[in-house]
């Protein structure tokens, strides 16, 4: 099997991590009846109801996009903060970042696994070990910002009790004979804050606030078809 390497800074350390597999998790809100509520909405602009909740959709590796810059096609993609659970070689190899699942709106309503595809998946440079964060989990804060019209517009801001619980996460990932060793998860996005928005260029935060510290990324979202 043909491997990429992830490079991440970790406790002021660089490595290089072996990545085999790639995944998104999708609908991991923690409030069921909110999660189908958001399912209810996105029926109505045609994109179909998912088989499952969560749902697993794998991506490739080559997505993963640290060069802060995207390509993409067509005015209707968009990106959303994401944790991001990182697998090594061992079960103390576990480390949490923040990630984008940038996705083409227009295609999600005609195939949600290959609107998926078809964009990059942005990761911040900078990882923490699971173990660093994981007695204060859900006092984590997911942010992002979106490029809009010249300024940059909040887009989410949320602790991730908004998402389903880490067990909860592991469970599905072993229900779904997920190869964690050497994989990257999307494990889930907190709520926009006024709907989606789409624009050329996207920020988005790890919030430690426990330990006073932070995972930054960002970056610019250029359309390949449009004529200048």
């Amino acid at each position: 099997m043909n491997t990429i390497l992830l490079p991440l800074t970790i406790n002021n350390e660089e490595n290089e991590m072996t990545i085999n597999h790639v995944y998104c998790i999708g609908y991991t809100g923690r409030n069921k009846e909110k999660t189908m509520e958001h399912i209810i909405e996105l029926e109505k602009i045609g994109v179909p109801r998912p088989k499952e909740i969560p749902t697993l959709y794998p991506v490739r590796r080559n997505s993963l996009n640290q060069t802060g810059e995207m390509e993409v096609l067509g005015s209707q993609s968009s990106g959303e903060a994401e944790i991001v659970l990182i697998f090594g070689d061992n079960d103390d190899e576990v480390y949490i970042t923040v990630g984008s699942d940038h996705t083409d709106r227009s295609l999600e309503t005609i195939d949600i696994n290959q609107s998926k595809q078809i964009c990059d998946k942005p990761i911040a440079k900078k990882a923490w070990k699971l173990n660093d964060v994981v007695k204060h989990w859900d006092d984590l804060v997911l942010t992002s910002q979106v490029f809009v019209n010249g300024e940059w517009q909040d887009y989410q801001r949320a602790k991730i009790n908004a998402i389903i619980p880490l067990n909860e996460i592991k469970n599905f990932l072993n229900k779904k004979d997920v190869p964690m060793k050497n994989s990257v998860v999307f494990s889930g996005t907190v709520p926009l804050l006024d709907g989606f928005k789409y624009g050329s260029g996207f920020k988005m935060a790890f919030v430690d606030e426990v330990r006073d510290d932070k995972i930054e990324a960002a970056y610019a979202i250029t359309r390949i078809d449009r004529e200048e």
